[in-house]
């Protein structure tokens, strides 16, 4: 059965909503920048509608690329965990990160608290979307260790100092977004928003810095060419 076609109805190229929406997603702009940007290009675009577009088609977009991504493109060697901080209205919200040794986001969690209960909660999803790993390297949170000891591997975990400056390194393109956003309004839009984020970071992200410069170039071409038959499917 042939897959409708969610451009059905608009005037604008499908090309062009996939350009603003990995613009704004990939790249730390506003919807204000997105619009400069494509205005440059001969596209004049309200920066409303850059923002109908990426909440209307993000989700699908994320959906082609994860689908694209091989099963085997995570590792269960050793996973790294950490929140940060987010205001959302004036009040502190926690959004969690989990992160494989090379840098891939495997999943993102937005929640109001810290404890326990919620550490549990995220990493039972971990669990049974991706097994148990051999290793889970984590701040010195109680939550954690009380919530690994209810799982049971409590023995996996590693609080060495400094061990965990990956996750920690990989919140760093969150917090561009943020400021370029000023800020988020809701939980529901920064939950959106994070696990659009993610998906387009691990599907762009070949670290530059250990590939060869020629490996680099086929790599970000592959991704690209993938990208571009997003729309087309």
């Amino acid at each position: 059965m042939k897959k409708p076609n969610p451009f059905k109805y608009y005037k604008t190229s499908p090309e062009i909503i996939k350009l603003a929406v990995m613009y704004y997603v990939r790249f730390p702009l506003s919807l204000r920048n997105v619009e400069d940007i494509l205005h440059e290009r001969g596209i004049d675009i309200c920066h409303e509608t850059v923002r109908f577009w990426w909440n209307k088609f993000g989700t699908h977009f994320a959906n082609g690329l994860k689908q694209r991504r091989s099963p085997y493109s995570h590792s269960n060697w050793r996973w790294h965990i950490d929140e940060v901080f987010v205001k959302i209205n004036g009040q502190n919200h926690y959004l969690w990160r989990a992160v494989d040794h090379e840098g891939v986001v495997l999943d993102c969690f937005v929640s109001k608290r810290r404890d326990k209960k919620t550490a549990l909660k995220f990493l039972k999803k971990l669990i049974k979307t991706y097994g148990n790993p051999n290793k889970i390297v984590t701040d010195k949170l109680a939550s954690y260790g009380a919530a690994l000891r209810d799982l049971g591997i409590k023995h996996l975990q590693e609080t060495t100092q400094y061990a965990n400056n990956l996750a920690e390194n990989s919140h760093l393109h969150f917090r561009r977004r943020e400021r370029g956003m000023n800020r988020f309004r809701s939980m529901h839009s920064l939950q959106k928003f994070v696990a659009i984020q993610a998906t387009f970071q691990n599907h762009f992200n070949h670290q530059r810095h250990l590939e060869q410069r020629q490996h680099f170039k086929a790599l970000r071409a592959t991704s690209l060419n993938q990208w571009r038959q997003i729309a087309m499917a």
